[in-house]
């Protein structure tokens, strides 16, 4: 389960790959380093249709009675049809997480940080994770004050033989080039699902290895 990663390109970079025009990008600089509950680009689609850049926070809030709400970083590609935690915004609300690499440990004590990238003709070429978002009201600790936010999280899928040796169960869905994005972010729910699966080995290496927690 993926629960850190990098967006290391500038701005232009992003709004140039998604597509998306500069009036409608937010401001933001290089994260190295993005963990559960930070916030961090998302392209998905504005109310008008169009795209833009926004900056969410990562972690769908799930209630947890008299407890502090637990933050879900990560959606099972094979519940976000069924559950009804996931489902509705599987079917209206996919978005694109851009990524230039992240990372899984392996060990402890200290742990292997691992990071994973594509192959290209730059260093850790801009990608996107399959991604859906929802808004959240509510308190994110007990007896907090309650809290209005846009919140994200992204599928994951099987690993394929780059990533099991160090996350043997899961990996992001990755998705790569137009016909991709445009499919997750405004295909039917059908064409969507269809790229819930792992991206080909040959795709993507470990860039990188080491105690570090950035990519940096």
């Amino acid at each position: 389960m993926c629960n850190l990663y990098s967006q290391t390109k500038a701005r232009e970079a992003v709004a140039r790959l998604f597509r998306v025009s500069d009036n409608r990008a937010a401001a933001f600089e290089p994260l190295p380093a993005i963990f559960p509950g930070h916030l961090a680009p998302v392209v998905r689609r504005a109310g008008d249709g169009e795209r833009e850049i926004a900056l969410l926070s990562w972690g769908f809030v799930l209630p947890q009675g008299d407890k502090a709400a637990k933050r879900v970083t990560n959606a099972r590609d094979e519940k976000v049809r069924t559950s009804i935690f996931w489902r509705g915004s599987f079917e209206e609300r996919r978005c694109l997480v851009p990524v230039t690499s992240f990372a899984e440990p392996k060990g402890k004590a200290p742990a292997v940080w691992h990071w994973f990238a594509l192959k290209g003709d730059e260093p850790r070429p801009l990608f996107a994770f399959a991604g859906l978002w929802r808004s959240w009201k509510g308190p994110l600790k007990q007896d907090a004050a309650p809290v209005e936010m846009d919140v994200y999280a992204f599928l994951t899928t099987t690993p394929n033989e780059v990533v099991r040796p160090i996350h043997p169960t899961r990996m992001p869905v990755m998705l790569a080039g137009a016909d991709q994005f445009d499919a997750w972010l405004e295909g039917l729910a059908d064409e969507a699902y269809q790229l819930a699966r792992p991206i080909a080995p040959s795709a993507m290496y470990i860039v990188s290895k080491g105690d570090k927690k950035d990519a940096a």
